[in-house]
């Protein structure tokens, strides 16, 4: 038989759609050609096969070989197409039996001795390798992935003649066993660390209640970042299912990355010099940004104004739909991005407007300048606002760590109203569709008058009172009330004023 078809898997974002390698063998001058969209790392993966089967004391085939990678218009990039390779010329060349390819998928760049190397994106791979109910031969070197694939079986191998002696069932591959859970790195923050600042932790507990974006403006050392840190100390712990895409995105875009990522909802603070790809992701194959490597987590922006304008309205549509879609000529990738933005500003560039002393040195046009670097559509697209102040030097002298509330508490009252949204409608109430409001935000005669007059004094649009409604819910939950009270609705009102 000259003819043998082995089963592998493209990246395409997070997902592994199926690629069959077709290799044939035919009379004529001794040449291997490679088609199917293949890119330069694909191409070239003739001479590492090549060597890596002599090597491995298989004899390479001096025939006409033509290599198909279908289908032929899902672009190829990277080394994971070299064992898949290796193996159709050798069973089409008969020197392995064919009988068990079938039943597996295969992924691993080869050195020229034959011995297999890690490649990115494998946990995608596992789990569509699982979903069509075939099992899966990677390099035994990578990534440990501690997040258990159920159903999936996996064997990892250390090169090529390891895994062909599997394939004609002479030694066995050693089944993958997952790692055991890893011991979570302590967490020794918490709001008791943080003095004063009472509406600024009173609007963080809302924003972790229910997944709302939060922006806090204040001078220099009032405590933003501090606040910042803390929110993960009052979030819930990430469930399976949330860790398996965390692992499957941080699989894609840092394949060495530290284990304990998937077992902790991810906390990503950029600098605000990263580059548009960085925070939203691209490349010429496109990767996942810090807003995708946020997903189920925390994207905590410091010194918002600072960043890149055309970064940040790129952060508009991810808000809302909570996913990402980076476009090429020839396809287009999705990135999950159900993040939770925090942001943090100063109120001019020095950072000491209105503060009452005299270490402001910004003009009037400069403070406007400044805070006019953040469009009025992203900042529509911010659930609350809080102004921090310095800590008056009595509180920050005479107030006891034991005397402010811990995360420990406030975490317990976020746990139960997330109870409470999931209950009712299966998602926090920051995720609400505009349909679901009219049931789960009704609001009774007085909610009604308090906000129809106060959308017709300051002209507010549309989805910000969606938003006021959204956060008056979470407000109503915090308070165990079934119904949203007037006093709820003027917190949130409050809250979202910029």
């Amino acid at each position: 038989m000259s003819l043998a078809v082995v089963y592998s898997r493209a990246n395409l974002g997070i997902h592994a759609p199926l690629v069959e390698v077709e290799v044939h063998l035919s009379p004529g001058l001794p040449k291997m050609t490679i088609v199917g969209l293949p890119e330069t790392v694909v191409k070239e993966s003739k001479d590492r096969v090549r060597s890596a089967i002599v090597n491995s004391q298989f004899e390479f085939p001096t025939k006409r070989i033509t290599i198909n990678l279908a289908p032929a218009d899902l672009p190829k990039e990277g080394g994971r197409y070299d064992l898949p390779i290796a193996l159709g010329i050798l069973a089409a060349s008969q020197q392995i039996s064919t009988g068990n390819l079938a039943h597996y998928e295969f992924g691993g760049e080869l050195t020229l001795s034959g011995e297999l190397r890690a490649f990115s994106g494998v946990l995608p791979m596992i789990i569509a390798a699982r979903d069509s109910n075939r099992g899966i031969i990677l390099p035994e070197n990578f990534p440990c992935i501690p997040v258990q694939v159920q159903g999936a079986k996996i064997f990892t191998a250390p090169d090529l003649l390891a895994v062909c002696q599997h394939l004609i069932e002479y030694r066995s591959l050693t089944p993958y066993i997952f790692s055991a859970a890893l011991e979570k790195e302590q967490n020794v923050l918490d709001l008791q660390d943080v003095c004063g600042q009472y509406q600024a932790k009173r609007a963080l507990e809302i924003a972790a209640a229910g997944g709302h974006s939060l922006l806090m403006k204040g001078p220099p050392g009032s405590g933003k970042t501090m606040l910042a840190n803390r929110l993960m100390t009052i979030l819930p712990t990430i469930s399976e299912s949330e860790s398996l895409e965390v692992a499957s995105l941080y699989s894609v875009a840092a394949p060495h990355g530290d284990e304990r990522h998937y077992l902790l909802r991810p906390f990503r603070s950029p600098h605000h010099s990263a580059s548009h790809a960085a925070l939203v992701g691209g490349g010429r194959f496109p990767k996942p940004g810090e807003v995708s490597l946020a997903h189920h987590g925390v994207l905590f922006l410091d010194e918002l104004p600072e960043f890149n304008r055309a970064s940040l309205e790129a952060l508009r549509e991810p808000l809302e739909a909570g996913m990402v879609t980076i476009s090429r000529a020839a396809y287009s990738m999705q990135y999950p991005a159900r993040f939770q933005l925090i942001a943090a500003m100063n109120p001019c560039p020095c950072g000491y407007w209105q503060e009452g002393d005299s270490r402001c040195t910004c003009t009037i046009d400069q403070v406007k300048r400044y805070q006019q670097r953040l469009s009025g559509p992203l900042l529509d697209r911010i659930d609350l606002f809080v102004t921090t102040s310095p800590v008056e030097p009595g509180i920050l002298v005479q107030e006891k760590p034991q005397q402010r509330t811990s995360s420990q508490e406030v975490r317990a009252r976020v746990l139960e109203a997330r109870q409470k949204q999931l209950a009712r409608a299966e998602k926090l109430n920051a995720m609400l569709a505009n349909a679901e409001l009219t049931e789960v935000c009704r609001l009774n005669k007085e909610g009604q008058a308090f906000i129809h007059k106060a959308m017709q004094q300051f002209h507010v649009s549309a989805r910000s009172y969606h938003r006021i409604l959204k956060v008056a819910r979470t407000i109503a939950d915090l308070d165990h009330q079934d119904h949203i009270q007037l006093c709820h609705l003027q917190e949130a009102w409050t809250l979202k004023q910029a």
